[in-house]
């Protein structure tokens, strides 16, 4: 006796997904981690069996009216997906103990050299005249005018 090969049940395949769209899915994410300004961190795993096959990240911010949200930037290279691997609490910590030393350092050097008017306002450093084209009276400046001669 030959063996037949399985035959396709249509109307099963059908049931088994109906079935299955039926199931509950993720909507909320697995917290991930907490950045600075506060933000919260979540990730969707990815689900094959419904043809998801990259995770959803996402962050909610400490302040909900505010639109123009600060984020860190490890965090943001996780979101969009730049890095695999959410930031660690030491690396967020090194990178803004660095961003602290430059504001310092920036406040600093302003107060050192940065000159400013009575309104606070930043006066533009004065340009050193060295290397200039010297000017010399019996040479024309423009062609073909005379400087002896004023219109």
């Amino acid at each position: 006796m030959v063996a037949k090969p399985p035959q396709r049940d249509l109307i099963r395949i059908i049931i088994n997904n109906f079935i299955q769209s039926l199931r509950p899915r993720q909507f909320k994410g697995n917290f991930v981690g907490e950045d600075y300004f506060g933000n919260k961190y979540y990730e969707i795993p990815p689900n094959p069996s419904i043809g998801k096959r990259k995770s959803s990240r996402y962050f909610v911010p400490n302040d909900k009216e505010a639109f123009d949200q600060e984020l860190a930037a490890e965090w943001e290279a996780w979101l969009r997906g730049r890095r695999d691997e959410p930031p660690s609490r030491e690396e967020l910590v090194k990178n803004l103990s660095i961003m602290e030393m430059k504001q310092r350092n920036a406040a600093e050097l302003e107060a050192t050299y940065g000159e400013k008017d009575d309104k606070g306002k930043a006066l533009p450093k004065e340009k050193e005249t060295i290397g200039t084209f010297p000017k010399y009276d019996e040479y024309e400046i423009i062609p073909g005018k005379d400087p002896e001669k004023k219109n």
